[in-house]
Protein backbone atom coordinates (compact mmCIF):
# COMPACT_ATOMS: atom_id res chain seq x y z
CA UNK A 1 0.00 0.00 0.00
CA UNK A 2 1.17 3.44 -0.96
CA UNK A 3 1.41 6.89 1.63
CA UNK A 4 -0.20 10.02 0.28
CA UNK A 5 -0.59 13.69 1.32
CA UNK A 6 -4.05 14.68 -0.37
CA UNK A 7 -3.58 18.33 -0.92
CA UNK A 8 -6.41 21.10 -0.91
CA UNK A 9 -5.84 23.55 -3.53
CA UNK A 10 -6.99 27.06 -3.06
CA UNK A 11 -5.75 28.69 -0.04
CA UNK A 12 -3.11 25.80 0.92
CA UNK A 13 -1.11 25.45 -2.47
CA UNK A 14 -1.85 28.78 -4.11
CA UNK A 15 -3.45 32.03 -3.12
CA UNK A 16 -7.50 31.93 -2.93
CA UNK A 17 -8.80 35.00 -4.72
CA UNK A 18 -12.66 33.86 -5.01
CA UNK A 19 -13.11 31.99 -8.03
CA UNK A 20 -10.16 31.38 -10.30
CA UNK A 21 -11.20 30.75 -14.14
CA UNK A 22 -8.06 32.10 -15.69
CA UNK A 23 -4.81 29.88 -15.73
CA UNK A 24 -3.12 33.70 -15.62
CA UNK A 25 -4.28 34.44 -12.09
CA UNK A 26 -2.71 31.62 -10.52
CA UNK A 27 0.41 30.85 -8.83
CA UNK A 28 1.87 28.64 -6.20
CA UNK A 29 2.93 30.38 -2.78
CA UNK A 30 6.28 30.63 -2.49
CA UNK A 31 7.92 27.30 -1.52
CA UNK A 32 5.02 24.28 -2.19
CA UNK A 33 6.81 23.21 -5.54
CA UNK A 34 9.72 22.49 -3.28
CA UNK A 35 7.78 20.93 -0.39
CA UNK A 36 5.94 18.73 -2.42
CA UNK A 37 8.90 17.39 -4.22
CA UNK A 38 10.75 17.06 -0.54
CA UNK A 39 7.43 14.78 -0.02
CA UNK A 40 7.13 12.82 -3.04
CA UNK A 41 11.21 12.02 -3.05
CA UNK A 42 10.31 10.26 0.59
CA UNK A 43 7.51 8.35 -1.28
CA UNK A 44 4.48 10.04 -0.68
CA UNK A 45 2.22 10.26 -3.54
CA UNK A 46 0.29 13.78 -3.89
CA UNK A 47 -3.59 13.77 -4.44
CA UNK A 48 -5.27 16.90 -4.95
CA UNK A 49 -8.62 17.15 -3.67
CA UNK A 50 -10.39 20.31 -3.98
CA UNK A 51 -13.92 21.71 -4.31
CA UNK A 52 -14.68 23.45 -7.48
CA UNK A 53 -18.23 24.46 -7.40
CA UNK A 54 -17.90 27.40 -9.39
CA UNK A 55 -18.30 24.90 -12.12
CA UNK A 56 -22.25 24.38 -11.02
CA UNK A 57 -22.18 28.02 -10.68
CA UNK A 58 -21.17 28.54 -14.40
CA UNK A 59 -17.94 30.72 -13.39
CA UNK A 60 -15.37 28.26 -14.78
CA UNK A 61 -16.43 25.94 -16.84
CA UNK A 62 -14.32 22.06 -16.66
CA UNK A 63 -11.64 23.31 -19.82
CA UNK A 64 -10.82 26.22 -17.83
CA UNK A 65 -10.32 24.13 -14.94
CA UNK A 66 -8.06 21.64 -17.00
CA UNK A 67 -5.85 24.63 -18.08
CA UNK A 68 -5.39 26.16 -14.39
CA UNK A 69 -4.08 22.29 -13.65
CA UNK A 70 -1.59 21.99 -16.11
CA UNK A 71 -0.50 25.54 -15.51
CA UNK A 72 0.19 24.09 -11.78
CA UNK A 73 1.33 20.90 -12.70
CA UNK A 74 3.94 22.88 -15.10
CA UNK A 75 5.17 25.27 -12.28
CA UNK A 76 5.39 22.01 -10.29
CA UNK A 77 7.59 20.50 -12.78
CA UNK A 78 10.18 22.99 -12.79
CA UNK A 79 11.15 22.34 -8.83
CA UNK A 80 10.91 18.55 -10.23
CA UNK A 81 7.20 17.70 -8.40
CA UNK A 82 3.93 16.75 -9.95
CA UNK A 83 0.77 16.01 -8.43
CA UNK A 84 0.13 12.73 -9.03
CA UNK A 85 -4.16 12.82 -9.22
CA UNK A 86 -6.41 15.38 -9.39
CA UNK A 87 -9.54 15.20 -7.88
CA UNK A 88 -12.45 17.69 -7.96
CA UNK A 89 -16.27 18.10 -7.02
CA UNK A 90 -18.21 20.83 -9.39
CA UNK A 91 -21.27 20.21 -7.04
CA UNK A 92 -22.98 22.98 -4.87
CA UNK A 93 -25.90 22.27 -2.90
CA UNK A 94 -27.66 25.49 -3.87
CA UNK A 95 -26.66 24.75 -7.84
CA UNK A 96 -27.31 21.93 -10.00
CA UNK A 97 -24.85 20.54 -11.94
CA UNK A 98 -25.21 19.79 -15.54
CA UNK A 99 -25.35 16.11 -13.73
CA UNK A 100 -28.19 17.01 -12.03
CA UNK A 101 -26.63 16.71 -8.85
CA UNK A 102 -26.89 19.06 -5.83
CA UNK A 103 -26.10 16.69 -3.27
CA UNK A 104 -23.22 14.34 -3.87
CA UNK A 105 -20.50 12.01 -1.77
CA UNK A 106 -17.68 14.35 -3.17
CA UNK A 107 -18.00 17.84 -1.47
CA UNK A 108 -15.75 18.52 1.33
CA UNK A 109 -16.47 17.50 3.97
CA UNK A 110 -18.13 14.25 2.55
CA UNK A 111 -14.93 11.61 1.83
CA UNK A 112 -15.87 10.30 -1.80
CA UNK A 113 -12.80 12.23 -3.66
CA UNK A 114 -10.71 10.71 -0.54
CA UNK A 115 -12.25 7.30 -0.29
CA UNK A 116 -12.10 7.11 -4.60
CA UNK A 117 -8.38 7.83 -4.47
CA UNK A 118 -7.26 5.12 -1.77
CA UNK A 119 -9.39 2.50 -3.99
CA UNK A 120 -7.55 3.61 -7.09
CA UNK A 121 -3.86 4.39 -5.68
CA UNK A 122 -4.29 1.73 -2.95
CA UNK A 123 -3.18 4.42 -0.32
CA UNK A 124 -2.99 3.39 3.39
CA UNK A 125 -4.76 6.09 5.44
CA UNK A 126 -3.01 5.64 8.17
CA UNK A 127 0.31 6.35 6.55
CA UNK A 128 -1.34 9.13 5.03
CA UNK A 129 -2.04 13.04 5.83
CA UNK A 130 -4.62 15.55 4.68
CA UNK A 131 -3.66 19.38 4.24
CA UNK A 132 -5.92 22.22 3.98
CA UNK A 133 -6.83 25.49 5.10
CA UNK A 134 -10.19 24.71 6.17
CA UNK A 135 -12.52 23.20 8.40
CA UNK A 136 -13.86 21.19 5.74
CA UNK A 137 -9.90 19.60 5.12
CA UNK A 138 -9.80 18.49 8.79
CA UNK A 139 -12.96 16.92 9.12
CA UNK A 140 -12.45 14.72 5.92
CA UNK A 141 -9.07 13.57 7.59
CA UNK A 142 -10.97 12.35 10.53
CA UNK A 143 -13.67 10.91 8.81
CA UNK A 144 -11.31 8.79 6.44
CA UNK A 145 -8.38 7.49 9.43
CA UNK A 146 -5.95 10.26 8.03
CA UNK A 147 -3.94 12.64 9.98
CA UNK A 148 -5.13 16.31 9.35
CA UNK A 149 -3.35 19.23 9.16
CA UNK A 150 -3.79 22.38 8.82
CA UNK A 151 -2.74 25.58 6.80
CA UNK A 152 -3.16 28.85 8.81
CA UNK A 153 -2.03 31.73 11.19
CA UNK A 154 -3.84 30.06 14.02
CA UNK A 155 -5.87 26.69 14.95
CA UNK A 156 -9.49 26.51 14.04
CA UNK A 157 -12.23 26.78 16.91
CA UNK A 158 -12.86 23.50 18.14
CA UNK A 159 -9.72 22.02 16.20
CA UNK A 160 -7.18 22.98 18.34
CA UNK A 161 -5.71 19.36 18.48
CA UNK A 162 -4.84 19.29 14.78
CA UNK A 163 -1.31 20.29 13.80
CA UNK A 164 -1.20 23.85 12.03
CA UNK A 165 1.42 24.99 10.23
CA UNK A 166 1.97 28.78 8.57
CA UNK A 167 2.87 27.06 5.26
CA UNK A 168 2.97 24.09 3.61
CA UNK A 169 6.76 23.95 3.53
CA UNK A 170 6.55 23.92 7.61
CA UNK A 171 4.08 21.31 7.29
CA UNK A 172 6.02 18.99 4.93
CA UNK A 173 9.09 19.60 7.24
CA UNK A 174 6.76 18.20 10.29
CA UNK A 175 6.09 15.46 8.22
CA UNK A 176 9.38 14.70 7.41
CA UNK A 177 10.75 14.94 10.76
CA UNK A 178 8.42 12.36 12.05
Amino acid sequence: MHKAIFLDRDGTLNPDPGYISNPDDFNLYEGVAEALYKLQQAGFLLILITNQSGIARGLITPEQLASIHAKMQNQLARAGARIDAIYHCPHHPDFPHKDGLTDCDCRKPRPGMVLRAIKEHDIEPSASYVIGDRSSDIKIGQKTGITPILIGTQPLQGFEQVATFSSLSAAADWILNR
